[in-house]
């Protein structure tokens, strides 16, 4: 649904902006695509009306990291470890998919994503056997309504594949991508998603990278996940080749040293760290202190609805639990009750607002709620939502009481996508049929190949392969 003038009257105005204040009670007008006046009160004329009275009015939810295209496979992961991941899902089910299959899964995971308030995804797509799927990724996300930074990924998903023969083909398809789609304006801007530093000869590492560095796309990276081996690592071997850069996203990054860390932030690297999928998985402890150690600003993610959930209140909620958790911890075995919390609920909420903005490189535009900016807008509880009334503490009730359920209303670029709380324009139980029978069919081509999931183990040394293939970093 599409205005010219939109009023958001009377509710809780949450910013998150450091120019512009909060208000109790407050307007949100909306001319166009953009914020055109917040202030107590805003006389609109004829604007369409969406009464917020009772209810908070913030900015959407960025998520900077989300396998989109894995939806379909929801909960599938439940008890796998990141081992059984990388080889059940990357390895076995990632060459099964056809086209539609991601197509299908960008399309019902940004619809959550949108559904839960999440406005913008940083769409890690590394489904990409052929140049249809890449173009049916971004499809599926164009469809929805979302907006989406979609980082192209150069991971061999589908080695044997004709469409790539050679790794340099990916880089070409990448090209193509940024010339038809575009890194910068427009609802869906492109970005470049790294193979695993270590999965492949150094060289063509440097290749990616070079890729993305030349026609100007945000790049993001899984970092620094995988203990007890230098697969996931490099970023010595980055910094000392001049590759380290600020448009960069560093995923997870549990098992990082000191020396990284300092590396990360001295380039103004950002972080993106997945508390559920992290806490699961045995990738170990995200990583929120060493980002306030080293002035990194923490952002959030979903990760993989194939394991966890689609919405950034569990992230924030999870993410808050475990640092307060690490550090009164040391202090309660000392036999002590702590007499300060180290993080606050508006520090989740800023991870999970401006934070993955900035990250995205989209800061100027979403993330919070300012005059002339994008409005990317929600509206949460208000009527008989438990969970936002009473509400003594707002941003207390959004980040601990808050779910998907009590997302009203959701715009984006100022056109409505959620209304009264439902999507707008959308056959949920079609979207959702359609999701079934594409899990239906995946799995049937799964058991083609692999009769149990997750499958054996892989029957080579993974560090040995990593190593071999990061020695070509030395100068």
């Amino acid at each position: 649904m599409a205005n010219e003038r939109i009023l958001i009257r009377g509710g809780h105005v949450l910013t998150m902006d450091a120019t512009t204040p909060d208000l109790p009670v407050g307007d949100v007008l909306v001319e166009g695509s953009r914020i055109a006046a917040i202030a107590p009160q805003i006389d609109a004329g004829d604007a369409q009306l969406i009464a917020a009275h009772g209810a908070v009015v913030m900015p959407g939810f960025v998520d900077t990291h989300r396998h989109t295209w894995q939806t379909q496979m929801r909960a599938l992961c439940a008890d796998w470890t990141l081992n059984d991941y990388f080889v059940g899902m990357r390895l076995t089910i990632s060459p099964v998919y056809a086209a539609d299959d991601v197509f299908v899964g960008n399309l019902t995971g940004a619809l959550e994503a949108l559904d839960a308030g999440v406005t913008t995804i940083l769409d890690f797509s590394h489904c990409n056997n052929s140049p249809e799927h890449a173009d049916a990724a971004i499809a599926g996300l164009r469809d929805a309504g979302i907006r989406a930074l979609h980082c192209y990924g150069f991971f061999a998903s589908s080695p044997a594949h004709p469409a790539f023969p050679k790794h340099a083909l990916r880089r070409a398809d990448f090209a193509r991508v940024v010339r038809a789609h575009g890194t910068t304006g427009g609802l869906v801007q492109i970005g470049a998603a790294l193979t695993e530093v270590g999965a492949i000869p150094w060289q063509e590492t440097v290749g990616e990278l070079e890729a993305a560095r030349r026609l100007s796309a945000r790049v993001v990276a899984h970092t620094g996940c995988v203990w007890g081996s230098v697969m996931t690592g490099g970023i010595k071997e980055m910094h000392a080749h001049g590759l380290l850069g600020a448009d960069q996203v560093h995923v997870h990054c549990n098992t990082l040293d000191e020396h990284d860390w300092t590396l990360l932030a001295g380039a103004g690297a950002k972080v993106s760290i997945s508390p559920e999928t992290e806490l699961n998985m045995g990738m170990g402890r995200p990583a929120f202190a060493q980002c306030r150690q080293h002035g990194i600003k923490p952002t959030l993610s979903c990760d993989i609805v194939s394991l966890n959930s689609g919405d950034l209140f569990s992230q924030m909620r999870l993410g808050l639990a475990y640092q307060r958790f690490a550090d009164n911890d040391p202090i309660n075995q000392r036999g002590n009750m702590p007499s300060t919390l180290s993080f606050t609920a508006r520090d989740a909420l800023t991870w999970a607002t401006i934070n993955g903005a900035e990250a995205c490189g989209l800061d100027a535009e979403v993330g919070s709620l300012r005059v002339g900016k994008q409005a990317d807008v929600v509206v949460l509880g208000g009527g008989d939502s438990f969970a936002l009334r009473p509400r003594p503490d707002t941003f207390g009730s959004v980040v601990f009481q808050a779910t998907a359920r009590d997302v009203r209303d959701v715009l984006v670029a100022g056109r409505i996508v959620k209304r009264d709380g439902a999507l707008v324009g959308v056959d949920v139980r079609q979207v959702l049929e359609r999701a079934e029978r594409s899990a239906e069919q995946v799995l049937e081509r799964v058991r083609v190949v692999a009769p149990v999931l997750p499958p054996p183990p892989l029957p080579f040394d993974l560090d040995a392969m990593a190593r071999a293939n990061l020695a070509g970093a030395a100068r």
